[in-house]
């Protein structure tokens, strides 16, 4: 069953719209953050080849090797915009979704882990 995914349209400077994916939201110094990447970057495994069997292969979440944005969320009445963080907070800001990443990965290796160890014992 694929999971629904959250995705945001932007228009650049030029009036092109493209879709960018909300992976995550955190808090830093009481300002909302949401990560985002591309979901046109491919599986994100190195092949390019934007093909969702290969995606099937390999044994890595969408979010590696993907374009990641960092984006301020500022509420406007009921809508959110997302605005580009301040470069001040840049480095901060990305050693969080480093380290949020690094969580994300090691429950979803604890989780697989876990998944094996339940077939081995029906296997039993």
């Amino acid at each position: 069953m694929e999971e629904e995914r959250d995705l945001v349209v932007f228009s650049d400077d030029e009036g092109n719209e493209f879709e960018l994916e909300i992976v995550d939201y955190f808090d830093y110094e009481d300002q909302e953050y949401a990560v985002l990447i591309d979901p046109e970057s491919g599986c994100g495994c190195g092949c390019s080849c934007d093909d969702e069997a290969c995606e099937d292969k390999h044994d890595h979440d969408h979010e590696h090797g993907a374009e990641v944005y960092i984006m301020k969320i500022v509420v406007n009445g009921e809508y959110e915009e997302f605005l580009p963080a301040d470069e001040d907070k840049m480095d901060a800001l990305t050693k969080i979704v480093e380290e949020r990443f690094e969580a994300m990965e090691d429950e979803d290796d604890e989780d697989d882990e876990d998944d094996e160890d339940e077939g081995e014992e029906e296997k039993k």
